[in-house]
């Protein structure tokens, strides 16, 4: 399938450069802390930048591990801003001075996002003692540089319920947007007790409380939801430009990349089985238009869906949920294990 056949249109990436990481977070889902080996060279983290460009892409968020602690995080993000690329880097605030935030503003940067997970002391516990603070001073130190900051919150059983709590922290911090994500049992998360699950109308509820209150937007993510009555305002939309869940975009306009080159529609479906190749044998316009590519997604129809999702009148336009967050937490692709709608009335 050549370039103008294929019906898909690569808009997104998210993309880890490094796996290596000053910390061992007992949710992470990667596993971060120490790079990979054979971690790609600088010079194909610049073709790669190059290939998504060609692709069209509009977006590419650097994760790690730690962006920072991979040394040449500077020449690769600069390639992707000078491809006309918008870039946000997502990062756990330890390693931020005001000479990094100066070295980040000469970029043209969209966003850092700074990762808080819960008021100091659960933070602390989830990744290490001091870490609230520095993270809190990151987003200090970036704020005054000018520089657009948002934080992100992975959300597990005793997080949940302590939403109001982080909110009087941030509420004055001076950030554009604070995003609610799902931890599901992947990578080390999978392995400590973190206490994963959780009721999902707990942030929803949390976010539609704090609508058109807050000094900035209040989102949950894709794998948090679906379809309840206030679903435009959910994603960071309003009543009147609101911003409606789509269904999966794993494959569909987003891909992942991993720190050895690994293609897969999303970045947090950790799982071999769901590689579509690697960029040191195949170039990702090869990957991209191949029709076998990302078969799970692009290949969905309601027939697939399982579970209340099968019956639910939402379900084709959903699709059953984020793929990945279903696969960790039961392994059926296309049925959310924890969707709001779930026993519900329609």
């Amino acid at each position: 399938m050549t370039q103008s056949a294929c019906p898909y249109q690569l808009r997104q990436c998210v993309w880890e450069i490094t796996l290596a990481c000053c910390f061992r977070c007992a949710h992470c889902g990667s596993g971060g802390g120490k790079a990979r080996e054979n971690e790609l060279s600088t010079a194909e983290c610049l073709d790669i930048a190059g290939q998504l460009a060609a692709l069209g892409c509009e977006r590419v968020n650097l994760i790690g591990g730690e962006v920072f602690m991979r040394r040449d995080w500077y020449e690769v993000s600069a390639a992707i801003v000078d491809a006309g690329m918008l870039l946000c880097i997502i990062s756990n605030g330890w390693t931020f001075t005001p000479e990094l935030c100066r070295t980040l503003r000469t970029l043209a940067i969209e966003s850092v996002a700074i990762s808080l997970d819960g008021p100091p002391d659960l933070h602390d516990r989830l990744r290490q003692p001091g870490s609230f603070e520095r993270a809190e001073r990151a987003v200090h130190t970036l704020v005054a540089a000018g520089i657009p900051t948002s934080i992100i919150t992975t959300l597990n059983s005793a997080s949940a319920y302590r939403l109001p709590q982080m909110y009087e922290l941030v509420h004055d911090w001076g950030i554009f947007a604070w995003q609610l994500q799902s931890c599901s049992p992947m990578g080390n998360a999978a392995k400590m007790d973190v206490g994963w699950a959780y009721d999902f109308r707990l942030p929803m509820d949390f976010v539609a409380s704090m609508h058109g209150k807050a000094p900035f937007a209040i989102m949950t993510a894709d794998n948090i939801g679906y379809f309840r009555g206030d679903e435009a305002i959910m994603r960071g939309g309003s009543w009147q430009q609101p911003r409606i869940f789509p269904g999966c975009a794993a494959g569909l306009s987003v891909v992942g990349i991993d720190s050895v080159g690994n293609v897969k529609g999303c970045e947090s479906l950790y799982d071999p089985r769901f590689f579509e190749g690697n960029l040191r044998e195949r170039s990702l316009a090869d990957i991209w238009n191949d029709p076998a590519s990302f078969a799970y997604n692009r290949g969905f129809t309601p027939e697939l869906l399982t579970g209340a999702c099968a019956s639910c009148e939402m379900g084709s336009r959903c699709a059953g949920g984020c793929r990945s967050y279903n696969h960790f937490t039961h392994g059926k692709l296309y049925e959310s294990p924890a969707c709001v709608r779930r026993g519900e009335p329609e």
